[in-house]
């Protein structure tokens, strides 16, 4: 309790210093916490008409009835437009304790219309193992709505097919992990960068003691801790409030060639290059004429294609970038010549080709 009391203290001592940093729990995650995917299969009834008509569904109806002892002859087909198949998924949390409740989505599989006031029945989900790990069932909340006239006309708003349930899932079996087991905890960085596993490492040992903590590579930080699970909870507690300030990112522009969104990071500098921004406008016109001949000269009347061509160039501008132009130069620069999207990026396609951006390109 003594030596905790003085990690605490070292803490708040850590924590005064207003250096930009972040919180190790902000910018880390620590090795074998994590979640997991389930996934499940079921019915969803009490729909208003707005089912599926699929196979699957009957045959799955058909087997559920047989499970509560309703016999439904072989050439009877239980075709119901009140029931849906669905696909159910989950995330489960770390160290989810049996009888606590999850949220699960539900999703439409067949041809059904709308989930809108439908009841998920008890639905297993699995995990990636094959082992049932939370039971589903409960009533769907659905933002979505369609609607459909008989002309086969149309209007939906969002997404009916899929709804939410909130707790609609309880969990029945904890999935285990390596928290509590070995000599040490491992950071893993969200961000790998070799500069930020350094001052994570450099951080813990100022705070705890030398050779506490070790940086295995840009993304890995082990630390010792105590093998009992109360302290070892104790010790993370403090470690996760812990104030790292990361090291800078990598020069980056990031473009989407399908929004033309371009992010130019802070780090990106430009050496000594002009730039020549010009445009070309070119309009071409279809007209058709009609050759009219003679009456008496026994021919026929024809139609033929007229093209006419106007072309339009814009005045070139040039601007140019001094040595270590930053941001704001560039987008000074970009905005005083007036570039659309598509311009800038072809702007900053060529400053890469070129060799005069020293940043990383990338096109998503």
């Amino acid at each position: 309790m003594f030596r905790l009391g003085l990690l605490l203290l070292s803490l708040s001592a850590l924590l005064a210093a207003p250096v930009q940093a972040e919180r190790l729990k902000d910018i880390t995650s620590v090795a074998g916490v994590r979640t997991n995917q389930l996934v499940g299969y079921g019915l969803v009834v009490g729909l208003d008409g707005t089912g599926d008509k699929t196979s699957f569904t009957s045959q799955t109806f058909r087997n559920m009835l047989n499970n509560f002892g309703v016999a439904i002859p072989p050439n009877v087909d239980p075709k119901s437009k009140n029931i849906a198949a669905v696909a159910i998924h989950a995330d489960l949390p770390p160290f989810a304790k049996p009888g606590q409740p999850i949220d699960v989505t539900v999703s439409t599989i067949g041809d059904a219309k709308s989930l809108r006031g439908g009841s998920l029945l008890m639905a297993p989900l699995k995990g990636a193992d094959g082992n049932v790990y939370a039971i589903a069932q409960g009533n769907l909340v659905v933002s979505g709505f369609g609607v459909q006239g008989s002309d086969g006309s149309r209007l939906s708003l969002n997404v009916p097919s899929v709804g939410r349930i909130p707790n609609g899932a309880t969990v029945e079996r904890t999935v285990p992990n390596a928290f509590a087991q070995g000599d040490s905890l491992m950071f893993n960085l969200n961000h790998p960068d070799f500069t930020t596993a350094r001052r994570v490492a450099e951080q813990i040992n100022n705070l705890l003691g030398p050779d506490m903590a070790q940086a295995l590579d840009a993304a890995s930080v082990r630390v010792r801790a105590p093998r009992d699970p109360s302290q070892r909870v104790s010790f993370l507690s403090v470690l996760e409030n812990l104030e790292v300030q990361p090291g800078e990112e990598t020069a980056r522009v990031i473009i989407n060639s399908r929004t033309g969104t371009i992010i130019i990071g802070q780090n990106v500098r430009v050496s000594p290059v002009a730039i020549t921004h010009g445009g070309l406008t070119v309009a071409i016109t279809e007209n058709l004429d009609v050759a009219q001949p003679n009456v008496l000269g026994g021919g026929n009347t024809v139609v033929t294609p007229r093209t006419e061509i106007e072309i339009e160039e814009g005045s070139g501008r040039m601007f140019e970038f001094a040595p270590g132009a930053t941001l704001s130069d560039i987008v000074e620069a970009v905005n005083q010549v007036g570039a659309a999207p598509g311009d800038l990026m072809a702007i900053l396609e060529a400053l890469k080709q070129s060799g005069a951006l020293k940043a990383e390109l990338v096109v998503i």
